[in-house]
């Protein structure tokens, strides 16, 4: 029995997967406040939902008390992680490193409280270090305190050589680099819990065994789960694209709508890592059966989205469902799609729309939308395959909806 209420709640949620020593850090939380870091690469302008797990651990330690860093990586974006990929990352250019670094920012602002007092969060970017290591020294310092054997044991090293796919040597570099971070919160910030998915075990433990060997100073790592649904897909990805947490990349109805169409067999997961309801409050929301359980999808998207992109805009999202739904046409609320009017013909066809405003994929998957009645524009089942639309009638905002989920106002200009 876990004797902090701070790991009791994360276990009890779903959050712990692995921890380098449990039992330690379960003391030390209950019986102190403590600096926990977990970092974020600059390879996106936004993150997605497969962040957000780790994004609520650190709200949740620091609503016990505890102060929590954001750490950007802009010097190891520089590198490119290559935990369980089949292959090397592009290099990314300073200049979309930078760009990609001030969308990240936003993204937290939102969970966590950034004060300069103890326990305000603090927000760091690892260019401020990485960026001025004399390589030679470097080398000889931090290096040396590497074995080339214990890097190739880890799985996700291993798992890539075992397929033959390629490692870099500037991507091997990069788990030396993310151990002398957790090194450098510690001896700076007395930084000493990292936290991460369980993709970041090796690098994680990399960073503690450095510690241990420059100044002898007891770390920890605690791991999450890699977050899936029930089907076994990977969580950022929908079938329509990544779920990114920023509004410039997703619109909050778009973002509303992923949480209300989620399986039933995920709403007690998501409600549980993703909302601060009581976990009583959420096994009353998912007892329900039926229409009833349609309501705690509502109630999860509306938390979700609240917490993300602010209670107007989760509103504004809800409404605009509820206008969508009961057939308020070209709801102005709804994502806008823009199409280009030199792209279209005077009069173009259904399967046009689909396409060029990338609902669909290919002409093949549209006709058979409109096969199966899945079709609406303005509200109006399209039929009628070879109908033509005049391109003027876009220049105002058309709602054109597949099935009852995808909905987007269309317009040609």
């Amino acid at each position: 029995m876990l004797k902090s209420n701070l790991l009791n709640n994360l276990n009890s949620r779903g959050f712990i997967n692995d921890c380098t020593d449990l039992k330690a850090l379960d003391i030390l939380l209950n019986t102190s406040k403590v600096t926990c870091y977990i970092g974020y690469d600059a390879t996106a302008s936004s993150l997605h939902v497969g962040h957000l797990m780790n994004i609520m651990m650190l709200r949740w330690f620091q609503k016990d008390g505890h102060r929590v860093i954001t750490l950007l990586g802009g010097g190891t974006t520089k590198v490119g992680d290559p935990s369980f990929r089949k292959t090397e990352r592009p290099i990314i250019s300073d200049e979309t490193i930078d760009s990609n670094l001030l969308s990240l920012k936003s993204i937290f602002s939102k969970y966590l409280k950034f004060t300069s007092d103890f326990p305000g969060a603090i927000m760091l970017n690892n260019d401020e270090w990485l960026s001025k290591l004399n390589y030679l020294d470097f080398l000889r310092d931090t290096g040396k305190h590497f074995s080339i054997n214990r890097m190739l044991s880890f799985e996700s090293v291993k798992s890539r050589l075992q397929k033959n796919d390629p490692l870099s040597f500037l991507e091997f570099n990069y788990m030396i680099l993310q151990g002398y971070d957790f090194y450098k919160l510690n001896h700076d910030y007395q930084c000493i819990l990292q936290m991460g998915g369980s993709d970041q075990w090796g690098n994680i433990v990399n960073g503690i065994e450095l510690t241990r060997r420059m100044n002898s100073n007891k770390l920890f790592g605690l791991t999450s789960p890699l977050l899936t649904n029930s089907s076994g897909q990977k969580m950022g990805k929908s079938s329509s694209g990544a779920v990114w947490l920023n509004e410039e990349n997703l619109s909050p109805y778009e973002f509303w709508q992923f949480w209300r169409n989620c399986d039933d067999d995920d709403i007690e997961k998501f409600l549980l890592l993703f909302t601060e309801f009581s976990i009583d409050q959420i096994k009353e929301l998912t007892s329900r059966k039926g229409h009833r359980l349609n309501e705690a999808k509502i109630v999860l998207a509306n938390e979700v989205t609240k917490l993300c992109h602010g209670k107007i805009k989760a509103d504004e999202a809800f409404e605009t469902s509820k206008a969508v739904f009961s057939e308020n046409i070209g709801s102005s609320k709804l994502p806008t799609i823009e199409i280009k009017a030199k792209d279209c013909p005077e009069r173009i066809s259904i399967t046009q729309l689909m396409t060029l405003s990338g609902m669909v994929k290919s002409g093949k998957e549209a006709k058979r939308l409109v096969n199966e009645n899945a079709v609406k524009l303005e509200g109006r089942i399209v039929r009628d395959i070879t109908e033509k639309f005049e391109k003027i009638n876009f220049s105002d905002p058309q709602q054109l909806s597949i099935g009852k989920k995808k909905h987007f106002n269309i317009v040609i200009f």
